[in-house]
């Protein structure tokens, strides 16, 4: 229905007091369907985030991306010491101490690391492994790789 004229434009003002009270404002159908097409965005970002939570949760599910690797002895994001030896990788938002399977896609290698920082921050990149992780699968000459994960 038309809204209060004294609310409307002058161009929808005209426009509702020909069509009369009855008839929607066509200034009225525009703003929702501008509404509508706002809401999509959001319902979308939301069911994409939710369908990623979802793919990593089970023990079937893999997340695949790309992978690079890093060899710092300073502490990570769960307080221990980095040690660039050991199986371990840097994620944006699993759990500390989750363990997972990290197969390289060039060669089909794969390791099974923990969990123990977070990272990386670069663009594009899933996964941060340490050196001794990546060079297991080997990829430690071209510093990244792409990589397919799956909880164990």
């Amino acid at each position: 229905m038309c809204a209060l004229a004294s609310e409307l434009p002058d161009a929808c003002r005209i426009r509702c007091h020909i069509s009369g009270e009855t008839a929607p404002c066509v200034y009225q159908q525009s703003v929702n369907q501008k509404m509508k097409n706002r809401a999509k965005p959001a319902i979308v970002a939301a069911t994409i985030a939710a369908g990623m939570m979802i793919a990593f949760t089970g023990t079937a599910s893999a997340q695949c991306g790309k992978a690079s690797w890093y060899a710092l002895t300073s502490k990570t994001a769960s307080g221990e010491r980095m040690n660039p030896s050991a199986m371990t990788a840097a994620h944006r938002s699993l759990p500390f101490g989750t363990k997972i399977r990290v197969t390289n896609q060039k060669n089909g290698k794969s390791v099974i690391v923990r969990i123990n920082d977070r990272g990386p921050f670069i663009k594009g990149r899933v996964l941060d492994l340490s050196k001794g992780a990546a060079q297991q699968i080997g990829f430690i000459r071209s510093g990244h790789t792409s990589v397919c994960m799956q909880r164990t």
